[in-house]
């Protein structure tokens, strides 16, 4: 049977590249969103260039639904191969005016989420003795910006859970990683709300989803005995 990689957050940019990008190397794709029907283009994508793709509208924050997903990829196309959680939740706002609701919600998205999908994946992984797991993260992950409160506590609580998954997963053939994507992404949102930021498209200035997924592919291909952990990606001209 074909091997399968799960994309959560199969977005119009990056997660969507991501799913292609593993569609050509041999795996099916199964990018998973809230609803299945935003997801056709994707699909359609893919079936053009050739790949394989099974498309799930799913809420990544109900356990039973996670619980589902990953027993109907296992029965319906293959041995979960790749698990790559790529929700973002980035939703600016002042401490003063952040509420308990909102935060909560972020964080569910972006750690509950990462969670769920790291113990499902790692469940049936670790019989088999090989697998990748790939957490997306992003500046937040490593420093809190102003008015990021929200979102900085939920992509600190990612990449604490990706280390600790690494720590324990590793011994068992796990490779699991922590993608740091510090910089603006060529997509339709930043082109249209930060335009003079999107003109440094044409000096590389900003980054390509194509090439951002072209990175997960080789992690998952990395030999054991040099594995890569965390990796981060910013274009040439971005501060850290």
């Amino acid at each position: 049977m074909p091997g399968a990689a799960i994309i959560i957050g199969a977005g119009d940019a990056t997660g969507g590249a991501i799913a292609a990008a593993f569609a050509r190397d041999g795996l099916v794709a199964v990018p998973v969103r809230r609803t299945a029907e935003a997801l056709a283009p994707l699909a359609e994508r893919i079936a053009a260039e050739g790949g394989r793709c099974l498309s799930i509208g799913t809420d990544a924050r109900d356990e039973d639904a996670m619980i589902a997903l990953f027993d109907r990829v296992e029965a319906e196309v293959g041995p979960v191969e790749v698990a790559v959680f790529n929700i973002g939740a980035n939703s600016p706002m002042s401490i003063l005016e952040e509420t308990a609701r909102r935060y909560r919600k972020i964080w569910e998205l972006c750690a509950l989420g990462g969670f769920l999908m790291a113990r499902e994946a790692a469940r049936r992984m670790v019989p088999r003795e090989r697998g990748t797991i790939l957490f997306t993260g992003a500046t937040a992950s490593v420093r809190g910006g102003a008015g990021f409160a929200g979102f900085a506590g939920g992509k600190h609580a990612l990449r604490a859970l990706a280390q600790s998954c690494a720590r324990e997963l590793g011994p068992k053939g796990i490779h699991v990683g922590h993608i740091v994507v510090d910089g603006a992404i060529d997509t339709d949102f930043i082109r249209s709300q930060f335009p003079e930021r999107y003109a440094r498209k044409a000096d590389a200035g900003i980054l390509d989803p194509e090439h951002i997924a072209a990175n997960y592919v080789m992690l998952h291909h990395q030999p054991r005995d040099a594995w890569t952990h965390e990796l981060d990606l910013r274009p040439w001209s971005e501060k850290f």
